[in-house]
């Protein structure tokens, strides 16, 4: 994959996304997107096609955008990933948020990242709680 190559447009540096497949704006949050991608790509190799980028999704009939979803190899969505800039400190209030998309998709996983900081968390439905886990999980099942 081709990561991280950029061209000036508009006085405007841009990124390559190889998973959407489109040059955007080099913005600090999609720096850690784009770093997040490689990761889970390169380092985790989850495949790239089971990788949305801006998943579009409802929560209380309002459209919402998740920053990452993985999908598991039977196309259900397994993970969000919820991604900040590095000067955004990752707080209850971004875990809040990842949970109100939860509710939009019914994930297994949330990934909470700064790309300073990086927080994973299994979704426990049967009893009812969220467990952090110690390090982001291999391999999506199914």
């Amino acid at each position: 994959m081709n990561w991280f190559n950029t061209v000036i447009e508009d006085n405007k540096i841009k990124v390559f996304d190889p998973i959407r497949k489109i040059y955007c704006a080099l913005t600090p949050e999609e720096e850690v997107r784009q770093k997040m991608l490689y990761y889970l790509v390169e380092v985790k190799k989850y495949p790239a096609g089971l990788i949305a980028v801006e998943f579009s999704i409802k929560v209380n009939n309002l459209p919402k955008r998740c920053d990452i979803v993985v999908f598991n190899k039977s196309g259900l969505p397994e993970m969000i990933v919820e991604c900040k800039a590095e000067s955004v400190p990752i707080t209850q209030k971004v875990l809040d948020q990842a949970i109100r998309y939860y509710s939009g998709l019914n994930v297994n996983y949330l990934l909470l990242t700064n790309g300073k900081t990086m927080f994973c968390y299994h979704i426990d439905i049967e009893n009812n709680k969220i467990e952090a886990m110690k390090e982001v999980p291999l391999i999506i099942n199914n």
